[in-house]
């Protein structure tokens, strides 16, 4: 599993600030949205909204917001175009970037996007320049903190994960995409709470930097989630648990 993985978990228990709420509503609330326009309203029957809820719900978002994105998906109230865009490039030591948008102006987006990336060391790729470093699989995150970990593998094991794996204070389960809602309702039936659940883009192999080329990619990856167009950063970066343990010490 990538460092950024790692270092997500750690930004999700910090990102306490409104801004940072707001930010987080804010790209729900979009794929809320897409979702309902493309699968329909009624989560039963639309896999991708029934993630994209229970993500919303884990951020605390109110019922009435999540109940106006999927309105506004379903056109049943007016509401703003998103366009999927996907764009692959570099960051400093050659790290492999996969970022995903919805945005209702691609022309800005990619201006913006490649502003960020060129003034920080990186580079927009071709399409398909790194698409193929990464696996779209199932991640489903677990606090250690009251999970028995033989339980947990069992769980998710005998529902159709791929892997569990212990990373800092949290487990990982890895699933095929076709298995991820099979393995959630699995752990969520058992009483396992999930600190997040998502589709995700998986490295298929890390890469590791010195702590100077590892630091300016941190930096660029929480800039360029900071956008608000983005709705995922995926990169293939590794990053050592003792620069990870000094920032969440706030060091």
């Amino acid at each position: 599993m990538s460092g950024h993985s790692k270092w997500a978990t750690i930004k999700r228990k910090k990102g306490k600030a409104d801004a940072e709420r707001g930010r987080i509503f804010t790209k729900l609330i979009k794929e809320i949205t897409v979702s309902a326009r493309d699968g329909g309203g009624d989560p039963n029957g639309n896999p991708r909204l029934r993630t994209a809820i229970t993500a919303a719900k884990a951020a605390n978002m109110p019922a009435d917001n999540i109940d106006r994105a999927i309105k506004k998906g379903t056109g049943e109230l007016p509401g703003v175009h998103y366009e999927e865009s996907i764009y692959e490039g570099y960051g400093p030591g050659g790290v492999a970037l996969f970022i995903e948008v919805l945005t209702d102006n691609r022309n800005r987006t990619t201006s913006e996007i490649r502003h960020i990336l060129t003034r920080n060391n990186g580079r927009l790729g071709e399409a398909g320049s790194v698409a193929w470093m990464f696996d779209q699989k199932g991640l489903i995150v677990v606090e250690r903190a009251g999970a028995d970990e033989d339980t947990l593998i069992m769980l998710a094991l005998e529902a159709g994960a791929d892997d569990v794996k212990e990373v800092g204070d949290t487990f990982e389960i890895v699933t095929p995409p076709a298995k991820f809602e099979a393995v959630r309702n699995a752990l969520g039936k058992a009483g396992v709470h999930a600190a997040s659940a998502e589709l995700a883009r998986i490295p298929q192999t890390t890469v590791s930097l010195v702590r100077r080329e590892t630091e300016q990619v941190m930096r660029l990856l929480d800039l360029i989630e900071e956008h608000d167009d983005v709705q995922k950063v995926s990169s293939n970066l590794e990053i050592p648990d003792e620069i990870l343990n000094e920032i969440s010490a706030g060091h």
